[in-house]
């Protein structure tokens, strides 16, 4: 419990951690005060304040309401770095490296899609690679490689997963620059080379969801989504190749931080400053993995996509397998934010975030800069997930940044304690959800309970003015690892 935590409230929705010892700014948490006391439960709020020690932290130490414990930085945590006197740390980006989502649109309602459902799911099932350590179809060759670090989804769109269109849908156009080889281990090398378009294991997902309701028409229907609309939502990110970078930096900025005399209440806060020869060495690897996490999502995508042309006879032009959006939550972004007034460019950590850019901004996609950057928040398999839109305020208060999820409220291991008498798949299935996984296991870990609710989350990020409710979705089919 981290009740000793000093906590002053500046709105129903926002609290502040005072500076103290050696934080170089306050820590702040966006939640509820019913919220607070379950994030209260783990050490987060402790994770808040030693973020604040990092040197170079600009404004504040941020934290969504679906933070809870991770590695080094909370997961649900912002940090904004000065590129000169800042640093860069793979805690704050996460172990997945560009873990993210995206939402793809079809003109399919429930209706039409319900009688085949069971088919649909198995089909998807059957084309998406799932579990620990799964491994897919594709082998890439070092010269795979190479281009996919360059190109980065571009990469799978030129082989025929998908369209040039999808490009504008995503993140920086779904290629993200200064991707080195030189810089990434043979053992990350080996741990990707057959890990491309797999969803991997955990809380990652492919799934099958109804637009249930629309709280804004107007920009609903300039993401197009319409209620009763069939989606599909992804997540997943950068698999072993991801984790294997992370693993391989963390050491090496171990050694950094006891060379140049670094002291940090944590030593998971692992860190080098950004110009030096191991941070930039941790950037040219770390955008690698960016790229293939969005090559990633992006084969996934296509193989979704031919699993409805399979199941219900159609083409293209009829499903409508458009994309809406992709967006990154384990990522550091070089961005401009205002800090005391001033223009400033940053090394803006999201690790459990994401972006949520406003209407103008001129890194939303053109085809929607007149409404503003969409928001994914995926919930849990049994209960809904949440389409936003990002604010002014958010750029003000969070560096442009929002939650990215529901946040987890039990471990792994907790949850397969209290679920253990219990058939998750029957459960789900009596609500109308359809659950293909490799074992029960992987279903016992990401129950719903093990999860806050997603729409609390939202509705707090919402109240707060940082990102602004569109659209809820309803899961009906789910693959899990």
């Amino acid at each position: 419990m981290q009740e000793d935590i000093k906590l002053v409230k500046i709105h129903d929705y926002l609290w502040e951690i005072p500076k103290k010892g050696g934080m170089r700014v306050p820590g702040r948490i966006y939640a509820s005060e019913k919220m607070l006391k379950v994030i209260k439960e783990d050490k987060s709020l402790e994770q808040v304040i030693n973020v604040a020690h990092l040197p170079g932290i600009q404004k504040y130490s941020i934290a969504m309401p679906d933070i809870h414990w991770g590695y080094g930085f909370p997961i649900g945590g912002i940090a904004a770095m000065d590129i000169d006197e800042g640093v860069i740390s793979p805690g704050g980006v996460g172990y997945d490296i560009n873990c993210g989502v995206r939402l793809m649109r079809t003109n399919l309602t429930e209706e039409e899609v319900r009688p085949k459902l069971r088919e649909l799911v198995a089909e998807l099932f059957n084309r998406v690679p799932s579990g620990v350590g799964a491994s897919g179809k594709i082998k890439l060759s070092r010269n795979d490689y190479k281009e996919i670090i360059e190109k980065g989804a571009r990469w799978a769109i030129e082989r025929g997963w998908g369209e040039s269109e999808d490009l504008e849908r995503i993140e920086d156009h779904g290629t993200f620059p200064g991707g080195d080889p030189d810089a990434i281990s043979a053992r990350a090398f080996e741990r990707g080379s057959d890990e491309i378009g797999t969803l991997g294991s955990g809380n990652h997902f492919l799934e099958v969801d109804v637009v249930e309701q629309i709280y804004n028409p107007t920009i609903a229907d300039a993401f197009g989504l319409f209620k009763g609309q069939v989606c599909v939502l992804i997540h997943c990110g950068s698999r072993g190749f991801g984790h294997q970078i992370c693993s391989d930096y963390i050491d090496k900025m171990l050694s950094y931080m006891r060379r140049e005399g670094i002291n940090l209440p944590d030593k998971q806060l692992a860190c080098a400053h950004i110009k030096s020869k191991e941070g930039r060495d941790y950037l040219a690897a770390f955008a690698a993995a960016v790229n293939y996490a969005w090559t990633n999502r992006q084969i996934i995508m296509a193989s979704a996509r031919e699993a409805f042309y399979k199941v219900f006879g159609i083409g293209p032009k009829d499903l409508g397998g458009e994309l809406v959006y992709d967006v990154s939550h384990n990522i550091a972004k070089f961005e401009e934010h205002k800090v005391n007034g001033q223009i400033k460019k940053l090394c803006v950590h999201r690790k459990g975030a994401t972006r949520a850019f406003p209407k103008g901004h001129p890194l939303v996609p053109e085809v929607y800069r007149d409404v503003g950057q969409p928001v994914l928040i995926p919930g849990d398999m049994g209960r809904a997930s949440f389409v936003l839109v990002g604010t002014e305020a958010a750029l003000e208060e969070t560096f442009g940044s929002s939650c990215h999820g529901a946040g987890r409220v039990l471990s792994r291991s907790k949850a397969i304690k209290s679920g253990r008498d219990r058939d998750l798949f029957k459960e789900l299935e009596e609500k109308g959800i359809i659950v293909m996984a490799k074992g029960k296991k992987t279903v016992l870990e990401e129950m719903p309970e093990a999860y806050k609710d997603a729409e609390e989350v939202c509705d707090i990020v919402h109240n707060a003015g940082i990102a602004k409710k569109v659209a809820k979705l309803r899961p009906i089919g789910v693959v899990k690892g």
